[in-house]
């Protein structure tokens, strides 16, 4: 009868190794996926400046901010071009750049497109589906939440997915990626109304709250005249021409 084969157990040494190669592959791996220098510059320009960390106004130096982010300089360069072209900033050489305020123009420009998209969205979203109003009303959860924890960068950003929702659900794809581009200014502008009139972020809550009942209830004129009433309130507070 034949002997029953061996079983060989791996050295301490052979056991050792092979930890040491899944360790490197697993760290090779996360530092695969970290992201590229310039990336990490620019997201973290971009943050701050959506959030007001780096106000309209000030004066961002490439030192600085490859200090902060851990870099050198040439990655920082590459993320203020980029942030140069979105309208963010504005390059000096040998000085630095400068975080551009919002103009009256802007605000004012942001707005009327805002209404030619979401006023039609409003009435396109009458009948709603159940998936859009399950949607709508989880959004409208996370901002109350958001707004008991006062983050407002995240209330901010809540807002915007709230109206965002309305847009994509009327199916133009033209208009999606038209209101798409305006997502930078919204959330700045947002950001902006939220921290002069603190009281607003309630008065937004609610005014979402009414532009949800009425897409519920099938009212698309109405849906489009809350749009109206809300979006046009943006104008007016952020020009400080509220009274």
């Amino acid at each position: 009868m034949p002997a029953a084969p061996s079983t060989v157990k791996p050295s301490g040494k052979s056991t050792e190794k092979t930890v040491a190669k899944t360790v490197t592959k697993t760290a090779a791996k996360a530092v695969v996926k970290r992201p590229p220098a310039a990336e990490r510059v620019y997201a973290h320009i971009k943050e701050a400046v959506l959030d007001r960390r780096y106000e309209g106004g000030t004066l961002l130096t490439e030192g600085d901010l490859a200090e902060a982010v851990g870099v050198s300089r040439t990655p920082v360069r590459e993320a203020l071009l980029r942030l140069e072209v979105e309208g963010l900033i504005k390059l000096y050489p040998k000085k630095g750049a400068l975080v551009l305020a919002v103009s009256a123009q802007e605000i004012a420009d942001v707005v009327e497109t805002r209404l030619l998209v979401e006023e039609f969205a409003a009435r396109k979203a009458v009948p709603a589906s159940p998936r859009l109003i399950a949607r709508l009303e989880e959004l409208l959860e996370e901002q109350r939440l958001l707004a008991e924890a006062g983050d407002l960068a995240e209330v901010s950003v809540k807002d915007r997915c709230f109206h965002a929702e309305i847009v994509r659900n009327a199916g133009n794809e033209i208009l999606s990626r038209l209101y798409d581009q305006l997502r930078d200014r919204q959330l700045r502008m947002g950001v902006a109304v939220m921290e002069a009139h603190p009281d607003r972020i309630a008065a937004n809550i609610t005014e979402h709250g009414e532009l949800l009942e009425a897409i519920r209830a099938g009212d698309a004129e109405g849906a489009a005249q809350v749009v109206r009433h809300h979006v046009g309130r943006v104008k007016v507070l952020i020009r400080g021409e509220d009274r």
